[in-house]
């Protein structure tokens, strides 16, 4: 999908925004980044340089013009241009909030305001910001440049119109945005992935299995299924020729069932360790690095397959 929308600021330069200019630059937007530090530039253009590989795949795109990125340490520069502008500051509320003062006060009247955030509210963050209509949250998933999933979640003051803009901008650069129908505290994925994790830490907390074993139980199970259907297509299929009506008869029952401890175990020293003695082994010496580069060609080659597929299940 096609969008007017060519001139794009990226506030904060850190693993989110680095990975949405990224991915800007892979669909011919032109960029300018705002950061505090000027050092930051060369950091950028490096992992500009080490996930293009990917990103041309994964895009197919033949080659990369890096004139169309400019990096700045005037916020007041970043903005003057930018119609749509991409904030990806720190997650907490006062550093947010009183940043989309400054940025509602430097934009452009109509430019969208668009936050990185993984589970703040946007009515909140907005509160302070000159013509809230235009703001929203756009939560992208790491690694951004690979992930096409992002949630879109409205404030109280959002208007519909400049959703519709912001759902055919994200279009445009190859996502697949999720309208959220209002704002809610860790939207929908963190919150689904938010429970499973809380599980996780229960299991390991008391001793039923290691980091391994539940990574495994993951990616050989639930996992594959996950990335073609998700949680509720899958369970549909689980209930054969009847679907989700057998199933839920057959599994309901279970709901009532203690099997599940929602609320987190105590992050103690213990626990702690456990998790990072148990993903310090899982990486097996290899750094962040390299195993990133194992992840991003993995995505590369799962979702081009998993494309063959989805247009039979959508169609």
């Amino acid at each position: 999908m096609k969008s007017n929308i060519k001139n794009v600021a990226v506030v904060g330069t850190g693993v989110i925004g680095t990975g949405w200019i990224i991915r800007f630059l892979a669909h011919n937007k032109k960029v300018v980044a705002f950061d505090k530090d000027l050092k930051l530039k060369k950091r950028i253009i490096a992992e500009i340089k080490r996930t293009w590989p990917y990103v041309k795949k994964l895009f197919n795109k033949k080659k990369l013009n890096i004139k169309n990125f400019i990096y700045v340490t005037s916020i007041e520069e970043a903005l003057k241009e930018a119609d749509f502008i991409q904030e990806c500051a720190s997650e907490n509320y006062k550093i947010k909030t009183k940043l989309m003062n400054v940025i509602g006060n430097y934009a452009k009247p109509n430019a969208i305001i668009s936050s990185s955030s993984s589970g703040l509210l946007p009515t909140r963050i907005y509160s302070k910001c000159k013509n809230p209509a235009r703001t929203m949250i756009a939560h992208p998933f790491n690694p951004v440049y690979m992930c096409p999933g992002v949630e879109i979640v409205p404030g109280k003051k959002t208007k519909s119109k400049f959703l519709n803009v912001a759902n055919k901008f994200y279009k445009s650069i190859s996502m697949n945005p999720i309208m959220v129908k209002k704002e809610l505290p860790g939207y929908l994925s963190d919150r689904l992935q938010e429970a499973l994790w809380r599980e996780a830490l229960h299991i390991v907390n008391e001793g039923y299995a290691t980091t391994k074993d539940l990574d495994r139980a993951i990616e050989d199970g639930p996992g594959l299924r996950w990335s073609l259907m998700g949680t509720f297509l899958t369970f549909h299929l689980a209930g054969g020729k009847a679907g989700m009506k057998h199933m839920l008869e057959q599994f309901g029952p279970a709901l009532k069932l203690p099997w599940t401890k929602l609320k987190a175990p105590k992050l103690s020293k213990k626990l702690s360790s456990r998790v990072i003695i148990g993903t310090r082994n899982q990486a097996k010496g290899k750094s962040v690095e390299q195993l990133s580069k194992i992840r991003d060609e993995y995505l590369v080659k799962l979702q081009k397959l998993r494309k063959k597929y989805e247009d039979k299940i959508r169609k």
